[in-house]
């Protein structure tokens, strides 16, 4: 069946005028980003990466992520499934990329009570990553002013992360997004709000994860970390705007968001 655009997508989109550059970036460089992943979402990151122009490598053993981190373009670090493998693999991989000056994005996920991966994340804000992307609760927690949503999930919106993420961008120098309903990007001295995407891409495991990686992939193919963050979160929102108006359910919407981050821009 041959999908046909509402006449509202044929209109100019401001949002993604605005971010053309970055997607273009991406495609054409091609970046390799290592992905150090919740193993949930592994298939669905990989995937997305590659949808997206991008190209995926997962390992996560402090025997080899460190070592093959070296070829890659950005490095991913996600919280999501935090294996014993990974909790050795993801400090010494992130420290082999901060000395490399390789840009790398923290996704802290479902931390605040948890007792292994909150410190870990705490600790890895000291190595400034690129970007940090989480949900309002993550965020909160990662900043030491709130203890966290329940699981993955965010018990606040973006706006009540905005000081606790303004604090976080001071600290590292780079870009936080905050993902919600209304999504936040910011940095030391600029600030947007994105009023996209669909509530279906909360029904789909593991759209954080990917939000993530793509995020790690525009920092790879475009210097500016808030920039590349911004670029990220529209491109996922649109993506997920049009695999909804295709999709009747979260099973097929999975499909038609591959297929969309791959039109998104073109």
């Amino acid at each position: 069946m041959t999908y046909a655009p509402p006449l509202d997508s044929m209109r100019p989109d401001p949002e993604l005028e605005a971010v053309l550059p970055v997607l273009a970036a991406v495609r054409e460089r091609a970046p390799l980003v290592h992905c150090l992943t919740a193993t949930v979402s592994m298939s669905l990151v990989a995937d997305g990466l590659l949808a997206a122009g991008a190209r995926p490598m997962m390992t996560e053993t402090v025997q080899e992520a460190p070592v093959v981190t070296a070829v890659a373009d950005a490095l991913s670090i996600n919280l999501g499934t935090l294996s014993t493998d990974a909790m050795d693999g993801i400090p010494a991989t992130v420290e082999v990329a901060a000395r490399d000056g390789r840009p790398w994005v923290l996704d802290p996920t479902a931390i605040g009570i948890a007792p292994v991966r909150t410190p870990l994340a705490r600790r890895l804000v000291e190595q400034r990553p690129t970007v940090v992307r989480g949900n309002a609760s993550e965020i909160l927690a990662l900043a030491g002013t709130g203890t966290g949503g329940r699981g993955a999930d965010s018990t606040a919106t973006s706006r009540d992360a905005a000081e606790a993420a303004a604090q976080l961008a001071s600290r590292t120098g780079g870009a936080v997004a905050v993902s919600g309903a209304v999504d936040l990007v910011l940095d030391g001295s600029r600030r947007t709000e994105i009023a996209r995407g669909h509530a279906l891409l909360a029904r789909v495991t593991g759209t954080g994860c990917l939000l993530g990686a793509l995020t790690a992939a525009c920092t790879a193919a475009w210097e500016d970390p808030f920039e590349a963050a911004r670029a990220a979160t529209t491109w996922l929102d649109l993506a997920g705007e049009r695999a909804a108006a295709r999709a009747p359910g979260p099973g097929s919407f999975r499909m038609h968001m591959l297929d969309a981050l791959d039109e998104v821009g073109r």
